[in-house]
């Protein structure tokens, strides 16, 4: 895909990506280099408890985090914990406050319910099924994840023909929680409303935004600090990767969105 060579142009030292549809598979760089996922480890977490819910491991509406938070709470950055610590500053479902830290109390959540030390549960529940060899999480449930690009490729082909979980769950998952709750998306600032899904943020009407201008509503997924993104169009059919080793900045907010609008414009034009 022509759409992919922009990625090479990117001022970063080593960048790879990826156009996944369930024809296939397109990517540029290296495949098999792993980069530091920063927050693109928070979908890869809530599959995992996507995946201990059709288990029956926990319900997305039992009790965890802070009194009065559920799972879906914890997913949906509405638990009312702060970003980077545990303390509670809003009422659990009253504000839309974009959490590492619930991430990291959903982690324990599930060691609880599963008996499972949490990075064991999610290399047995999602990378070990997907065969995604080289990715690892190494601290934080809600930053700390390693992978390459081979690695996402595959998780994007299970978001868009989902085996591990029911379409129902995923459908849910990827659906708006908690309506029209207010926030601050991390290098975007306050979105009003600030949607988000269980562990995937929606675009829906944000602008400006890390995903293209012409992706759909529905677009799904989540970027990185550390220069990192994944998003799936289900309008479309289109899942698109970019990695890299340079944290985001400028470069992205200019880069990622004109790389997305390509990749749109290229894979319509063959469908």
């Amino acid at each position: 895909m022509r759409s992919l060579e922009q990625v090479q142009q990117w001022p970063v030292a080593h960048a790879a990506a990826a156009v996944v549809t369930v024809d296939g598979v397109d990517t540029t760089g290296e495949l098999d280099r792993v980069f530091r996922l920063a927050s693109v480890t928070k979908p890869l977490v809530a599959y995992a408890a996507l995946v201990a819910v059709e288990e029956g491991a926990i319900e997305l509406d039992q009790p965890a985090g802070p009194p009065g938070s559920t799972v879906r709470h914890l997913l949906a950055h509405t638990s009312g914990v702060a970003f980077a610590t545990p303390e509670v500053i809003a009422k659990p479902g009253s504000r839309r406050i974009y959490s590492s830290a619930g991430f990291e109390l959903l982690a324990d959540f599930l060691t609880e319910s599963t008996g499972i030390h949490f990075p064991d549960y999610l290399h047995e529940a999602v990378f070990e099924p997907l065969g995604m060899r080289d990715a690892v999480l190494e601290g934080s449930a809600g930053h700390a994840g390693r992978a390459s690009l081979r690695d996402l490729t595959l998780f994007a082909t299970e978001l868009l023909t989902p085996e591990l979980i029911s379409r129902q769950t995923l459908d849910e998952a990827t659906s708006v929680q908690f309506p029209d709750r207010d926030g601050v998306l991390p290098g975007y600032g306050s979105q009003r409303p600030n949607d988000w899904g269980l562990g995937f943020e929606i675009r829906d009407g944000k602008t400006p935004h890390w995903t293209g201008h012409s992706n759909s509503p529905r677009t799904y997924g989540h970027f990185g600090q550390s220069g990192t993104f994944l998003w799936v169009d289900p309008e479309i059919g289109v899942a698109t990767i970019g990695l890299s080793d340079e944290n985001f900045g400028d470069w992205a907010r200019t880069a990622w969105p004109k790389f997305s609008d390509s990749v749109i414009a290229e894979t319509h034009n063959t469908q």
